[in-house]
């Protein structure tokens, strides 16, 4: 009897650990606003209304911050937050309303819509909403920085790579560019 008790514990602890990496994201330190897609599976809408309508209450910005739990990127960035919260959060916390949408690798960009309001857009052409004439490739991740009626305050990198410094990601808290 222990032992099946043993090995039903064993797979719960197992599940909860593949589970918790599903739900990656950025670190709580950052009191993020998660949004969860909806319409799965087959599109994978993210509603930006709210998050807007608090960042205007607040008078603060939006850091909005798209990441797939599969990503190895996306990991690495959350890492390095998690490493210098201590000096980035109260950067944060001064002027943006820090918002974490979740995907994952396998959804593609014409699977994934933005909404904000009545008027929901795809991936694309969200990116061409905020003026961002970049490629339009799904890129992982992916960071846009709005301000409280969702236009955009700057082009952000995005991809590999991304803010692996703290001064550089200071840089885009401030907007220097």
């Amino acid at each position: 009897m222990q032992a099946v008790f043993a090995r039903i514990l064993l797979l719960g602890v197992l599940w909860l650990l593949c589970a918790a990496s599903a739900w990656a994201g950025l670190p709580a330190a950052y009191s993020a606003r998660v949004v969860q897609p909806s319409g799965l599976p087959q599109r994978h809408e993210f509603d930006l209304t709210a998050a807007l309508q608090q960042a205007r209450r607040e008078h603060k910005r939006l850091y909005v911050y798209l990441g797939a739990s599969d990503c190895p990127y996306c990991r690495k960035y959350e890492a390095f937050l998690e490493r210098n919260s201590a000096e980035l959060v109260p950067h944060f916390a001064k002027q943006y309303l820090v918002v974490d949408l979740r995907s994952e690798l396998s959804v593609t960009a014409a699977q994934l819509f933005i909404r904000v309001g009545s008027s929901s857009l795809p991936y694309a052409d969200f990116q061409r909403s905020i003026g961002d004439e970049r490629a339009r490739m799904l890129v992982y991740p992916s960071v846009w920085l709005l301000d409280g009626k969702g236009k955009p305050l700057m082009q952000m990198p995005a991809g590999t790579g991304t803010f692996e410094t703290v001064e550089e990601q200071l840089e885009i808290l401030r907007l220097v560019q």
